[in-house]
């Protein structure tokens, strides 16, 4: 990730399963989770490790609609070659994610830097021209030079304000502020309300630093990571956004993790089993109804399943579920929300990118990477019109790889756009002529791949559309995770923060509410606990606030000190 190299010279950035509680059937409580995404995995896990701590005997099964584990998190095969597997969505996690980074421990899963094989020039275009540039190859004092060369000090206390607020977002993870039953009592408690509650760019005015920097990098970096601008993100999703240090993925795959939850967690896994209707019977227990779908995707007749359910989580984004509830299930509304439409393309080409695309003279060096922002004469949009004349939020070169047919090497790239890629367009950014029937249309949710060993220009494609995160539009309040007595949902906190980190802090923190629950662990209720003033315009006494944030968090979580890498 560019911004990642920019301000790394300068992150949002589990435990163990334990054996199993031996109780009589009547005894166990039974929970069931739709989803096994990054919170529905996190949940199962954290619900078996907390009940085994307790002495309580659960049992848990686990819905997911896919015949895979993992959610947003999604691999595929460069040439669909296995030993070339590539992110599609949910690339990185940082070293301040612990839940992330621990179960990577934990589970024997080999850590890599997700930078690019090959190094060299990284740049943010404007559509015009290329507003900043630095070589990943140069030593950081170099690039840190440059930085403050042209943006003066302002990366340095935008990097403050940074370290600030994540430093008040990581007390999310310990008492008292965890678990917690409201989100947005807590956004209240450690005042990030207020910086939820403006745009980015009103939350860095604040802070005097809405300059050329705010326009340049920190646009960029939101373009990137959510697909939008400056105008239309509250401020915390923008600091997140800028929150890229230590950056890591998984060797093979972040999904990896997930499994390794749920494998760990001893749930009972339903895949390809899709729920459509949840209901309370008789005894107010949970029936589930689900459909089987095939290896061709066509769903079979619902069934309810055999189990009743003391505890439901909703672990999916709900307006996406296609799940039907009686009147009884659901006290507290679910929210729809705006997500965002992402366009993901992946391919494989022997050619560099085009000079004359990025209006340079022939034969001049092309950045590798290319983040964008918005030209100066242009207004901010939301949604899809966001990318503005650009058209696309970056172009990144993700690998150099074998082409197993031609036996040459050539680049991967990846590819975020608000719509489809054209042929038209992939032949401006190569410089080379591209069929008009090489791309196709395709659904939502479906990828396109295929051998194109006899297309020279492109050998191999991929192109997803998600609706990776919702569109972070200034807000005070957020979707708490209790539904209803028994029923609980994950998915309230992405509009507040969306990381694969935060939602398996929602999963972790919805299992420690079931089994306190069950144990009768008394909590400090959200309400009475009152609001915490953090100052968030950067003062100079705070300087040490992330340090010693992560320091506590660390320690707390079982990770050591010196592993935790200073921001």
């Amino acid at each position: 990730m560019i911004v990642r190299y920019i301000l790394s010279s300068l992150a949002l950035v589990p435990f163990w399963a334990v054996a199993g509680v031996v109780a009589s059937s009547e005894n166990v409580k039974q929970i069931a989770i739709i989803g096994a995404g990054a919170a529905g995995s996190s949940a199962a896990y954290y619900l078996q490790k907390y009940a085994n701590e307790s002495g309580i005997a659960i049992n848990v099964t686990v819905f997911e609609k896919t015949g895979r584990i993992g959610g947003r998190t999604l691999t595929v095969n460069v040439y669909d070659d296995p030993v070339e597997p590539i992110e599609v969505g949910a690339s990185i996690f940082v070293d301040v994610n612990y839940i992330l980074s621990n179960a990577t421990r934990d589970f024997g899963l080999t850590a890599k830097n997700p930078g690019s094989e090959e190094g060299g020039l990284l740049g943010i275009w404007d559509g015009e021209t290329f507003v900043y540039t630095q070589n990943s190859n140069s030593w950081d004092w170099v690039n840190l030079a440059r930085l403050f060369w042209k943006y003066g000090t302002a990366p340095y206390y935008t990097h403050r304000l940074v370290q600030s607020t994540i430093a008040t977002f990581l007390k999310l993870y310990t008492e008292p502020f965890f678990p917690f039953r409201s989100l947005s009592t807590r956004a209240f408690q450690l005042d990030l309300a207020k910086i939820t509650g403006v745009t980015g760019r009103q939350f860095l005015a604040a802070n005097n630093l809405d300059g050329a920097f705010a326009h340049d990098i920190v646009q960029a970096s939101t373009r990137v990571n959510y697909a939008t601008n400056l105008e239309f993100i509250h401020g915390l999703g923008a600091m997140v956004a800028m929150a890229p240090e230590g950056a890591k993925a998984v060797e093979g795959g972040n999904w990896q993790i997930f499994a390794n939850m749920v494998k760990a967690s001893g749930a009972e896994l339903h895949l390809r089993s899709p729920v459509t209707g949840i209901t309370l019977n008789t005894d107010n227990k949970y029936e589930i109804a689900t459909a089987q779908e095939t290896k061709d995707g066509e769903l079979t007749g619902a069934r309810l399943h055999p189990v009743s359910f003391d505890e439901v989580i909703i672990a999916a984004p709900f307006q996406y579920a296609n799940i039907t509830t009686s009147k009884d299930v659901i006290q507290h509304p679910i929210e729809s929300i705006p997500y965002a439409t992402l366009h993901v393309t992946l391919f494989a080409s022997p050619y560099k990118f085009n000079p004359a695309f990025f209006k340079l003279p022939p034969a001049s060096e092309v950045p590798v990477s290319v983040l964008t922002t918005l030209g100066t004469d242009e207004e901010a949009q939301p949604g899809g019109s966001g990318a503005g004349k650009v058209g696309f939020f970056s172009a990144t070169l993700q690998r150099i790889a074998m082409n197993p047919h031609t036996r040459n090497p050539e680049y991967v790239y990846k590819i975020f756009s608000p719509d489809a890629v054209t042929p038209g367009f992939l032949g401006e950014l190569l410089g080379v002529e591209i069929p008009e029937s090489f791309t196709q249309d395709h659904d939502e949710e479906r990828s396109d791949a295929r051998d194109g060993s006899t297309i020279s220009p492109i050998s191999w494609f991929h192109a997803t559309v998600f609706h990776p995160y919702p569109q972070k539009y200034p807000r005070v309040t957020f979707q708490d995770p209790i539904l209803g007595n028994g029923l609980y949902y994950t998915s309230g906190i992405e509009s507040f923060i969306s990381t694969m980190e935060t939602s398996a802090l929602m999963g972790m923190n919805v299992a420690r509410l079931i089994i306190d629950d069950y144990a009768g662990i008394p909590r400090v209720e959200d309400e009475e606990m009152g609001a915490m003033h953090v100052p968030h315009k950067f003062e100079e006494d705070e300087q040490d606030a992330l340090e010693r944030q992560q320091t506590t968090t660390a320690q707390r979580y079982g990770q050591p000190v010196e592993e935790v890498n200073e921001l």
